[in-house]
């Protein structure tokens, strides 16, 4: 591969929330000709990075309404060596669009991936009560559907309207205006830190050697000795029998920091394994 080239695989189709977000972080690397790789499932662009069929991935990580992106916590956990290299949170902002020139009042269906819909719930109740709703594998396909037939109407974000050609007739119609997606850049382990920024996070993955009481006390027991405030804390099943678990961790810190090494240090003694996926900035 080139080094004055690079390739970023990402969820597809084009015009998802996943690629404007590729899309930026192409433009932050400096290579915003880079050549991009659409993939069916988040598991394809773990394994597009880490087989070196491309140099990064972009992957949603968390979701304000949904939570974390289960898909993405456990290939980080259990399927891949990949590693964050930095993060940038998108507003969702959902758009009703048309084939250009089209008459709303004929419209008789509504298409968009079943959380679009579920997301503009009250928008569609007032406006557009009793059309049909057809759910697409993503919202860019809703964009594509609505651009080639005027009696469908498509929700997903202005991106894809541009992107397929069509006609915005309202903008921001979700329920909930605080919608955000946190999307992370992802790279082989040992890549080199390729952007900077002000503010750093750090994720990690917590196995436990055995199952005792007080497990995760003594876990944030340590953050607590280090005066690092964490973020996020999300537990998944280890898939080997019922009850069995994990952590993952989130705080706002280099892992180069003295507090952070002290409390890694301690928690390598105590746990089976302590897995840092990342120490990246946050865009």
């Amino acid at each position: 591969m080139s080094t004055d080239s690079i390739s970023i695989a990402f969820l597809g189709p084009f015009g998802t929330y996943s690629h404007e977000a590729t899309l930026f972080f192409a433009t932050e690397l400096g290579h915003a000709d880079a050549e991009l790789f659409e993939c069916t499932t988040f598991d394809e662009v773990f394994d597009a990075v880490d087989r070196g069929r491309t140099t990064y991935g972009v992957v949603a990580k968390e979701n304000s309404l949904e939570g974390p992106v289960t898909s993405t916590l456990d290939n980080f956990a259990f399927r891949s060596s990949s590693v964050i290299l930095a993060e940038k949170v998108l507003d969702i902002h959902h758009s009703f669009m048309v084939a250009p020139g089209a008459d709303p009042a004929k419209v008789t269906t509504i298409a968009s991936h079943p959380q679009g819909i579920a997301q503009c719930r009250r928008y569609l109740n007032e406006r557009y009560p009793g059309r049909e709703t057809l759910m697409t594998t993503s919202t860019a396909q809703s964009a594509r559907l609505a651009s080639e037939d005027a009696t469908i109407a498509g929700i997903g974000n202005p991106f894809a309207a541009e992107l397929y050609g069509c006609e915005v007739l309202d903008s921001s119609i979700e329920d909930n205006l605080g919608n955000q997606t946190a999307f992370a850049l992802i790279g082989r382990q040992g890549s080199a830190q390729v952007m900077a920024g002000d503010d750093y996070k750090t994720t990690l993955a917590l196995f436990m050697g055995t199952d005792r009481a007080g497990t995760l006390n003594m876990i944030l027991s340590e953050f607590a000795y280090a005066d690092i405030n964490l973020s996020m804390i999300q537990s998944r099943p280890l898939k080997q029998q019922l009850g069995d678990y994990m952590f993952f961790m989130e705080f706002h810190r280099k892992d180069t920091d003295l507090a952070t090494q002290t409390a890694l240090a301690c928690l390598r003694l105590k746990l089976r394994e302590v897995k840092v996926l990342g120490s990246y900035p946050i865009l």
